[in-house]
């Protein structure tokens, strides 16, 4: 149920995006960090329970930025699907000389075989200053693809669906809430450190119903599309779905791809579901970028440790970058 809201209306800011990554809580998740060689000019963090140590979010000292969401695809998944953090990566980790427009890119994947094999899934991805393409395994063929923040002035928001799907109320609202704030903020001419923690509390708003015992978890389900924070879910809920099917609010059982492809360690995908990983991401319009990141414990709640909130600042690679 993860949510990215991506911003280019704060004028001090060429972008602003926010995401929630809502997993189970104790999937094995590398926090943000650069990458190793040969990719030290990623920050990102990495799914350690797949073989491809594949990301949901990240951006690289050049300026390219991606993130990805899925969402729960009808009918019988094949076990073989593969890994869709693999798209990020592969987005991410392009030489840094590339001369490799995202158009280029997307339409690689489009056209090629790219989006073949893989379970259902929305790509944002592109460099900062220029318009940011939308794919999914959906996209049939160029003329499919979406293009988001094409001028300054543009707030959108990604749940698990394709970005046509204006049915949930998760995103409409999160779009809502981001460009109240950003008036506010503009307005009262406020701090960076007040506008991240703005952010932050957006990304923390819960108006998921609590509903005890009375009601039966299909019910508990469906609500999950209108609340932008999960918190800890666990019980009947977490025990008959799989992470996709929360994360699309399905409540219908089928065969889970992670199921059949992940690691050992099969605990990762028990247990409470909800909220794991908080981002924003702040591009000024100097080129200098704040990555901060919020990691939430197995109960739902911040950790008290400050090792649990990770905090980055560097600025662009002002060669690679595009200036609208």
């Amino acid at each position: 149920m993860c949510i990215a809201i991506i911003s280019t209306a704060h004028p001090e800011y060429a972008l602003i995006l926010i995401n929630n990554r809502d997993e189970f809580l104790d999937r094995p998740t590398k926090i943000a960090d650069w990458w190793d060689a040969p990719n030290s000019n990623v920050l990102a963090g990495r799914d350690l329970l797949r073989a491809e140590q594949g990301t949901w979010l990240g951006i690289t000292k050049e300026g390219r930025v991606a993130v990805l969401t899925n969402f729960r695809e009808e009918g019988e998944i094949k076990p073989e699907a593969r890994s869709r953090g693999g798209l990020v990566t592969a987005f991410l980790t392009q030489p840094r000389d590339s001369d490799e427009s995202t158009e280029d890119f997307v339409t690689s994947l489009v056209e090629g075989d790219g989006l073949k094999g893989i379970g259902g899934f929305s790509l944002i991805c592109g460099k900062i200053g220029e318009p940011l393409a939308v794919i999914s395994n959906r996209t049939p063929d160029v003329h499919g693809i979406s293009w988001i923040v094409k001028q300054r002035d543009e707030t959108i928001g990604l749940s698990n669906a394709v970005i046509s799907d204006r049915s949930w109320v998760k995103v409409t609202e999160g779009e809502k809430l981001v460009g109240e704030m950003i008036n506010e903020h503009e307005t009262a001419k406020g701090s960076k450190d007040e506008l991240l923690h703005s952010l932050f509390q957006i990304l923390s708003h819960d108006t998921l119903p609590r509903f005890g015992t009375s009601k039966d978890w299909q019910s508990q389900v469906k609500e999950l599309r209108k609340s932008i924070f999960i918190p800890a879910m666990g019980g009947e809920t977490t025990k008959q779905a799989s992470a996709e099917d929360l994360a699309a609010a399905k409540t219908n059982t089928q065969l889970s791809v992670e199921k059949s492809e992940v690691k050992a360690d099969s605990n990762a995908l028990k247990g409470a579901y909800g909220t794991q990983k908080q981002t924003v991401i702040l591009v000024a319009n100097d080129h200098r970028v704040t990555f901060v990141e919020r990691t939430l414990s197995t109960q739902g709640h911040m950790k008290d440790s400050l090792h649990d909130i990770k905090s980055f600042e560097f600025v662009l690679n002002r060669r690679k970058v595009s200036v609208r």
